[in-house]
Order: C-alpha cells, then sequence, then structure tokens
C-alpha cells in the first residue's frame, strides 16, 4: 500500500489514502502469473513416466558383415531419418534398419523400388554410384548398379550413443565378438 497526495498548482486540495499501483505493477502480474504457470510444467517434465530405460541390441561381428544386402522387397517408412537425393532417385535412411530407394522420376508419384538392409545404419552419403552407409561400427560402400557391397571398413566408426534419459550398458560386460547396432526400449 502506498500514501499519495495529490497536488494542483502546488496546493494541496486533497489529502487522501490511495492504494496506488507500483508504475511496473502490470508487469509484475504477467510475470507472477507466468511464473505460476510454468511451475507445474517444470515438475511433470521430470516425472516417471518421461523417463525410459533402453538396452543396447547386440549382433555377432559375422552376422553383421553378412546383413548389408539389397531386397527388392517393401518396407514401411517406420523412423525415416536422413534422405539423399541422386538423379531420379531418393534414398531415405530407416533408422538403425538400411535405406529405402524411391524412384521419382514422375515427383508426383514416387515408386519404391527396394530397400538395403543395413542394421545400424543412421547415416548415408553418395558418390558415383556408390553409397557409404554406416553398418554400426563399420563403413560399407554399396554399389547401386550391381547391389552388393564392395568395400568394408571394420570398427571405423564409433558405436551408436544411448538415447537420452537412457540406462548405461558396461562395454566390458559384453559378449565376445558382438557388436552394438542399436537401442530398444526395455
Amino acid at each position: 500500500m502506498y500514501f499519495c497526495i495529490c497536488f494542483d498548482n502546488f496546493h494541496i486540495i486533497k489529502m487522501a489514502t490511495y492504494i496506488c499501483k507500483p508504475k511496473h505493477y502490470t508487469q509484475m502480474k504477467k510475470l507472477r502469473l507466468l511464473v505460476l504457470l510454468t511451475i507445474p510444467l517444470f515438475f511433470t517434465s521430470f516425472s516417471s513416466s518421461s523417463y525410459r530405460e533402453w538396452e543396447p541390441v547386440f549382433m555377432k561381428r559375422v552376422d553383421l558383415e553378412q546383413s548389408v544386402k539389397y531386397s527388392q522387397e517393401k518396407h514401411v517408412l517406420k523412423n525415416p531419418g536422413k534422405i539423399y537425393t541422386k538423379g531420379d532417385y531418393i534414398y531415405v535412411n530407416e533408422l538403425y534398419a538400411g535405406v529405402h530407394i524411391f524412384n521419382n522420376a514422375n515427383p508426383s508419384q514416387p515408386v519404391q523400388e527396394g530397400f538395403i538392409i543395413a542394421p545400424g545404419c543412421v547415416d548415408m552419403a553418395i558418390k558415383g554410384n556408390i553409397l557409404y552407409i554406416d553398418n554400426a561400427v563399420d563403413l560399407v560402400a554399396f554399389d547401386l548398379v550391381n547391389k552388393q557391397v564392395t568395400q568394408r571398413i571394420r570398427n571405423i566408426l564409433p558405436e551408436p550413443s544411448a538415447p537420452a534419459n537412457s540406462y548405461y550398458y558396461n562395454r566390458h560386460n559384453r559378449p565376445d565378438d558382438m557388436v552394438l547396432v542399436r537401442w530398444q526400449v526395455k
């Protein structure tokens, strides 16, 4: 509560007690309201429902090296990642699964031509007719004309990292000759 005295030409015409509002009263009121509304959001963002436990998915090294292959089967886009275009083709990464190949000669009706199965794949690049993809920790060169792997560089890439708010596994407890290819919810 503030006490105000009103003056008119230096004469006191009225002395009264007013409940005066400070200059920034409305701004303070808005700020108070904003703080009160954001407090519940802060606490709900850390609730147990937003926490997920993830577990690593492993594949035998021998199986991983035989896993990259071309399939003419149509695969549904479930978890798309990066998109790459070259000529009349669109390549869409299916996170941790492989690469979709679409013929985009008619942009109003692209046609899915095939799928390159590549467990652990999250990235790709194309140079000439070679598609470079990651196959978990390996870098693979895949010939798009002959539809086969032409080269593999083993253990050149880091393992797929654990998602946020996830459990961390101990690498030293991993079974022998196993490669981490993805993470899944427990």
